[in-house]
């Protein structure tokens, strides 16, 4: 049977983000929330989803700003990383991300992975 709710803990996990921004999401109303009997934050399985732009869910970002490509060269430097991708618009895209991440995310050349432009930065999801 599929999972209805989340507490925060999870929820944060699950978005890939630490449990003080999802507090702050939440004082911001960036993210629905309810409560439980004990008054914890509880999250619905609709709207992690939402807030992590799955298709059926919608996109918290609009298409303009995401990327589907494939990695095409991952160079780790100390603790920053850059990762290097063919998009499948007519365009390449580098990343400078921390090497943690490139390790947590298991980021390898030919791995399909979809850039976030955000502002300045890249972001990079698997």
């Amino acid at each position: 049977m599929p999972r209805e709710f989340y507490s925060a803990s999870e929820a944060a996990q699950t978005l890939g983000i630490s449990l003080d921004t999802l507090r702050r999401w939440d004082r911001q109303g960036r993210i629905k929330t309810k409560r439980d009997s004990s008054n914890r934050r509880m999250f619905t399985a609709r709207e992690i989803d939402r807030r992590r732009g799955d298709s059926h869910a919608g996109h918290q970002m609009s298409d303009r700003n995401r990327f589907s490509g494939i990695v095409r060269n991952v160079r780790v430097e100390g603790l920053k990383a850059q990762v290097e991708m063919v998009v499948t618009e007519p365009a390449v895209l580098t990343a400078i991300v921390t090497a943690d991440a490139v390790e947590e995310l298991g980021i390898k050349p030919g791995n399909h992975v979809v850039a976030v432009i955000k502002s300045t930065s890249v972001m990079v999801e698997h």
